[in-house]
């Protein structure tokens, strides 16, 4: 169970980027936060996110809507 959720669906990226950094800055160390999007290009864009800003991908499922799970590091 995730401790906050963000619903992007039916923003282009990378304004679910945007989005999911504002979210990250007001949590604590450990903190979850699950993501839910529908541009095909959130996949690469959130993992190059991640990787860039050393944030944990706990999981992430792709489909018509994708769902991804940040562990704040």
């Amino acid at each position: 169970m995730s401790d906050r959720y963000l619903d992007c669906r039916g923003r282009p990226c990378p304004l679910p980027l945007v989005e999911i950094s504002r979210a990250i800055k007001d949590m604590a160390s450990g903190e979850t936060l699950t993501v839910t999007a529908a541009d095909r290009a959130f996949g690469a864009d959130v993992k190059a996110w991640a990787k860039k800003t050393g944030h944990t991908l706990v999981e992430f499922v792709d489909g018509e809507v994708q769902r991804v799970v940040i562990r704040k590091t």
